[in-house]
């Protein structure tokens, strides 16, 4: 599928122009924007691994290093229909084609990059710049941020040729055109999360061998030779990274679309935990265990002497696909032969019951606060069920603890205190910039708030449209530094809290489109609780 670099320049020129002032939209409009570099490691020539700037790339397709793009616009002639889209990318040099492999030739680089106007190296950005400006004196030259870090730096010379460059608009202009997707976008972002979705099923599946004894190591494994990936057990975090990227891998995913958080036991209750260095949690020698086993399973160490203790695990990972993002969170049993405990099972459902209300009521139109309202009442209602929050008839209780209640206190926010999710595309927190806007008047307009600590950390407030794709990822966590400032909260009960406080942290997380009358999950991993317990138990 060819990029379509026409279509998002032409979604974010229309956005350009409707931030202009009135006088200045039937200028010539320049786009001056340049690629990322490839990093080095401080003080090093050492490279290290690139990825294009999203912005530059999402009007371009083009992943080569040091390139630059000139878009040219003018309402009212023939460019307002087919603007110029020139690139430019480096040259050749020897040296390149002796360390490293060397960008494409102007033919090849033509054609793939079919849909831009012209095609040339670095060298003429200057020279076209300059050409531009003397045919249209009176452009505005649009630029990123020139003074922030967070942006490739366009170099000197060609911001002293345009001397009228601005950048006011462009970030804001390329914000509102990224946050709903085209065709191919959506095409790339399924992608990336069918892949990632068949990475966590490997973790899982690997986990419910292990549990049936069908991983085990051949003769010299680990003693005269290296073990083999057939071999390989997965009783710490690491190990668990290490399986869900090379499957990403090995289907092609270059990047991961961010750090994974993969942590096990209490460490679940971090949000975001990308240490990833520990062992599973492990209980102590058993009376039945024998020195001379060597049964080597998610429920016995290899030493059989020792058994992990019952925790879950939590994989927040998903790899990029072409530049384009995935983001899945499961949470599964490890230790009690794949299964949850009694607890953690309670909290693993209670998730999901609010994925699946929140997934009911995605439509176009729908403010994102509704959507994490509606977490907090089923946290609420479910908590109050298993007897962590009270309720009016608890003992003792009265009214202070109806669900109205401990909804107005705002105390759930302890137990969930992100947002239920956030837009994503090329970035996996996508354009934050135009998601939540500093200036917002969306907000408090028919939505019922609850509490404003729900909305703290929220990556998303707005109405919904069609075309934009979000993450649903309730949470419940235990977390002893949230709890701490509801010890004393006259809405819990204290004692039936610590009983839970093991789990450490259950997360939900499946990346969705919004359609024209409601969601589609990108997502293919399976999260039913029956099923997650089935594969990790080896059952299924």
């Amino acid at each position: 599928m060819e990029f379509p670099s026409k279509l998002h320049v032409a979604k974010t020129l229309g956005a350009l122009v409707n931030l202009l002032p009135e006088t200045d939209r039937t200028k010539s409009q320049i786009l001056l924007l340049a690629g990322a570099v490839t990093p080095y490691r401080n003080d090093t020539d050492r490279e290290m691994p690139f990825r294009q700037e999203s912005n530059f790339y999402y009007l371009t397709g083009c992943a080569i290093p040091a390139s630059y793009l000139l878009v040219h616009y003018q309402a009212g002639t023939s460019l307002e229909k087919t603007p110029t889209i020139d690139l430019f990318i480096p040259k050749a040099e020897p040296a390149d084609i002796m360390w490293s492999v060397p960008p494409p030739d102007l033919a090849s680089a033509t054609s793939t990059y079919a849909q831009a106007t012209n095609v040339n190296h670095t060298s003429e950005v200057g020279t076209s710049l300059s050409n531009l400006l003397t045919a249209y004196p009176d452009a505005l030259i649009h630029t990123l941020p020139l003074q922030s870090s967070l942006f490739p730096e366009i170099k000197a010379e060609y911001l002293t040729t345009a001397a009228s460059a601005t950048d006011e608009y462009l970030l804001a202009a390329l914000a509102r055109a990224r946050i709903t997707k085209t065709p191919y976008e959506i095409t790339q972002i399924r992608r990336a999360n069918e892949i990632s979705s068949r990475a966590h099923e490997v973790v899982m599946r690997m986990l419910g061998s292990a549990v049936k004894g069908l991983i085990t190591a051949g003769p010299g494994a680990g003693v005269t030779r290296p073990l083999l990936p057939g071999e390989w057990l997965i009783e710490k975090e690491e190990e668990a990274e290490a399986v869900f990227v090379a499957s990403c891998r090995r289907e092609g995913a270059v990047h991961q679309a961010y750090l994974p958080i993969v942590a096990a036991s209490t460490r679940a209750s971090t949000l975001h935990y990308c240490c990833n260095d520990k062992e599973f949690a492990w209980g102590p020698v058993k009376t039945h265990d024998h020195p001379e086993s060597l049964v080597h399973t998610n429920g016995r160490a290899s030493d059989g002497k020792k058994e992990f203790i019952p925790q879950v695990l939590l994989i927040d990972a998903g790899c990029e696909w072409n530049c384009y993002a995935s983001d899945i969170t499961r949470t599964m049993p490890i230790g009690n032969g794949g299964r949850f405990t009694t607890e953690a099972r309670h909290v693993y459902d209670l998730v999901l019951e609010m994925q699946k209300a929140s997934m009911e009521i995605l439509k176009p139109g729908l403010h994102w606060d509704a959507v994490q309202l509606l977490c907090h009442r089923v946290l609420v209602k479910r908590f109050q069920e298993l007897g962590i929050f009270l309720s009016p008839s608890s003992p003792g209780s009265g009214s202070w603890n109806s669900e109205e209640a401990i909804i107005a206190s705002g105390v759930g926010s302890a137990f969930f205190p992100h947002g239920v999710g956030h837009s994503l595309g090329l970035d996996v927190h996508d354009v934050p910039s135009a998601s939540r806007p500093a200036v917002n008047d969306t907000l408090g307009k028919g939505v019922e708030l609850g509490n404003d600590a729900f909305y703290v950390y929220l990556r998303l407030r707005l109405p919904l449209e069609s075309g934009m794709v979000v993450t649903v990822e309730p949470g419940v966590y235990f977390s002893p530094h949230l709890l701490a400032g509801v010890r004393n909260s006259k809405h819990i009960n204290h004692e039936v809290l610590k009983r839970y406080e093991h789990v450490g942290g259950v997360r939900i997380e499946d990346v969705v489109l919004i359609t024209e009358d409601g969601c589609e999950n990108l997502t293919t991993v399976g999260k039913e609780t029956s099923w997650v317990e089935g594969v990790c138990s080896g059952e299924r």
